[in-house]
């Protein structure tokens, strides 16, 4: 039995059995993810020289973005936590072999660029499917709090997860640190599989006699005739077109090519980002009953680009990493009510199927990468960074301008607390 409290703090989820086992699942598995992209990337930029291999191997990391309304589709059929168990399963599996061609020495880019195109297939859906587990089993007025305090995982890897990954490649090599990788995968699965899933008393997706296909299909029309859930499918997509390449993908470029720094340094100027982003996910989990989803994903978008544009004019660590921060905070505090305000607009019925098609939106990263694989040596990294996020802040004032009926009131439904 849940036991909710006049003043919710950020212990409040932890009441709910379920969440006490998901959060160091998702936890484990955040770490093991963090770690092996800054690790691969950096073995792949440091093989081959080659941005564009780097951004290749960024962009492969998404490729089943396109597919994650299926997965979606199947959590609403088969339950959230057996789609998720099964993914966190296939990422153990991948880092054993990874860890096996490291020790034998026979790792090659190659291999690892076919790694990550298989583990891209499934990576993307986890976000989603892990939001919508916490939607089964967290009470509807606790959700914002709950997916707060449950983004600390993420956040706190990019934080963590990076530092050791980049300490763990630079004093034992590419082999031990797949050690961890792996055990942290393993466990994450052994927790995932501890969680009873849809909370008793919510029916099932998937019992009526529509088709696989055709359920995915009523789930796409859903989003695109619900304003302010297209509206947020749109503020997703541009984020991760021409904000996130600056701060993921292209984060090794930056620290090797614009600050001129080793491992190390590329570990502290994820962790920068990730520190903000934390700070923001711990605030709502704090404050989230007295937020307001649209407008907060709105306004913070618009604040993330803002300092990101500042960001990329930074030729110092230091100031880059204070407005790394601060970006961080402003991304937090409009993708947490972004996935509240999608999950509790859909509701039971829709909540997989909205969240996979939310991750579509995740397709604009590899595009962003691969674009800027291709800008970056013909007009120049500032350049095209500048130009990213310019064009990023036009459009988060246009999507507020078109949809502003369905975002922007206080009483709209995007804005329900």
């Amino acid at each position: 039995m849940t036991h909710r409290n006049s003043r919710p703090s950020l212990l409040t989820p932890f009441q709910v059995r379920d969440f006490r086992f998901q959060f160091p699942a998702d936890l484990l598995t955040s770490w093991g993810i963090e770690m092996e992209i800054l690790i691969l990337g950096w073995y792949i930029l440091a093989e081959t020289g080659s941005v564009l291999l780097l951004t290749v191997f960024g962009s492969l990391q998404y490729t089943g973005t396109l597919v994650a309304p299926l997965f979606g589709m199947a959590g609403d059929r088969f339950g959230h936590r057996s789609v998720l168990r099964a993914m966190r399963a296939a990422y153990a599996v991948m880092a054993v072999l990874l860890m096996a061609l490291a020790f034998t020495g026979t790792l090659h880019p190659l291999y690892v660029l076919c790694i990550a195109a298989v583990n891209g297939i499934v990576r993307p859906s986890d976000l989603a499917m892990r939001s919508s587990l916490v939607a089964d089993i967290m009470p509807n007025d606790q959700l914002m709090a709950a997916m707060g305090v449950s983004r600390t995982t993420s956040d706190s890897a990019r934080i963590f997860g990076s530092l050791a990954g980049a300490s763990l490649l630079a004093f034992l090599g590419i082999g031990p640190a797949y050690v961890a990788i792996a055990i942290c995968y393993a466990l994450g699965f052994y927790l995932t599989g501890r969680i009873h899933g849809r909370a008793p008393g919510v029916p099932s997706a998937g019992k009526g006699g529509l088709t696989f296909l055709r359920e995915v299909k009523e789930g796409l029309a859903y989003c695109w005739n619900t304003p302010n859930v297209h509206a947020a499918m749109w503020i997703a997509f541009l984020v991760n077109l021409l904000a996130f390449p600056m701060t993921s993908g292209l984060m090794p470029y930056v620290a090797k090519e614009v600050y001129h720094t080793d491992q190390t340094g590329l570990g502290t100027l994820i962790a920068s980002f990730a520190t903000g982003s934390l700070f923001g996910s711990l605030t709502i989990g704090l404050i989230g009953r007295s937020l307001q989803p649209a407008r907060a994903m709105l306004l913070a978008a618009i604040g993330w680009f803002t300092l990101v544009l500042i960001f990329v004019q930074l030729t110092h660590p230091i100031g880059g990493r204070v407005s790394l921060v601060l970006a961080g905070f402003l991304q937090s505090l409009s993708m947490v009510p972004l996935a509240t305000m999608l999950l509790k607009t859909a509701g039971v019925r829709y909540r997989g199927r909205v969240m996979g098609v939310r991750m579509l939106a995740i397709y604009g990263l590899p595009i962003g990468l691969m674009a800027a694989g291709i800008l970056i040596p013909r007009i120049g990294f500032h350049a095209t960074a500048t130009g990213y996020c310019v064009l990023g802040l036009a459009l988060c004032v246009a999507i507020g301008l078109w949809w502003r009926k369905a975002i922007w009131p206080a009483d709209a439904i995007g804005n329900a607390r």
